[in-house]
């Protein structure tokens, strides 16, 4: 037997010995590193004790949030169809005024269409009775005008001057009936007529042909004084033989003659337009 058999093994006691000092390391460095971070960090705050309980939302709460919100956004579509409403009215005052507008200036449209056709109607029918009585003058004096060329002395129409007979008296007759007839250049009737054209048409009535045109109108026949003019002288307006309008003297100081587009026909006063000159050929 060994003389080391009674002692021990001498392992085990150096295993305690440095578990036993690793575990003082151990202990030793983490005393230490609460020692620093004690010694460097700020002073630990009281650890809260109190609890607090937050509020708990309750059924009730949502369903009056809901309700709010459903109110708020009824309000606002309530608001915005009145406002649809308003625009809609408004726009149909707007139609309407316009419409009633238009209808009222179609009703006055209308009037004065019938107004004029009113007016247009009588003096179409104003113009064919006065057509009707031209030409039943225009008949007589035709049927008068035979009896004069033989000799006989006829009477003079009521529209001719009482002291105006023969053929005088139907070329002042037949002058007198075309008052009104429109003026037309180179018209030779029978209801529209030039200056020339109504000379020579009145003339023809008396059986004498006489030039168309103006300028030979006033040569032909005897050159006659203004002063001493006889129903039926032809009365000249320029020149003689260069004479721009005719005219037929019917007696009591005036004529008659187709002047112009604006007047027509007319029977006129010597002063409202002096002629320059005068010839008669009866």
């Amino acid at each position: 037997m060994s003389h080391t058999a009674h002692i021990p093994s001498h392992r085990k006691p150096r295993q305690r010995a440095s578990k036993s000092a690793l575990r003082a390391g151990v202990a030793g460095g983490v005393l230490s590193t609460i020692a620093v971070a004690g010694a460097a960090g700020p002073a630990q705050a009281e650890p809260v004790t109190q609890t607090i309980e937050m509020p708990t939302i309750t059924s009730g709460f949502s369903t009056a949030v809901a309700a709010s919100a459903q109110a708020t956004q009824q309000v606002a579509l309530d608001l915005e169809t009145q406002a649809d409403e308003d625009a809609a009215a408004e726009k149909a005052a707007k139609t309407a005024k316009k419409a009633h507008a238009e209808a009222v200036r179609k009703a006055e449209a209308k009037k004065k269409a019938e107004a004029a056709a009113k007016a247009k109607a009588e003096a179409e029918a104003k113009e064919r009775a006065e057509r009707a009585s031209r030409t039943s003058e225009r008949t007589t004096l035709s049927a008068s005008s035979g009896s004069s060329d033989s000799g006989s002395s006829a009477s003079a129409p009521s529209s001719s001057s009482s002291n105006v007979s023969g053929s005088a008296a139907s070329i002042v007759a037949f002058a007198k009936a075309q008052v009104g007839d429109a003026y037309v250049s180179g018209g030779t009737g029978p209801n529209a007529w030039d200056c020339s054209g109504l000379v020579q048409a009145a003339y023809r009535t008396a059986g004498i042909d006489l030039p168309r045109v103006s300028q030979s109108q006033s040569t032909f026949g005897t050159q006659v004084s203004l002063d001493n003019l006889q129903p039926g002288d032809i009365l000249y307006w320029g020149g003689a033989g260069s004479a721009y309008h005719v005219a037929i003297y019917v007696g009591g100081g005036e004529f008659v003659g187709a002047q112009n587009s604006s007047t027509g026909t007319v029977q006129r006063s010597l002063d409202y337009d002096r002629p320059t000159g005068a010839v008669r050929v009866l």
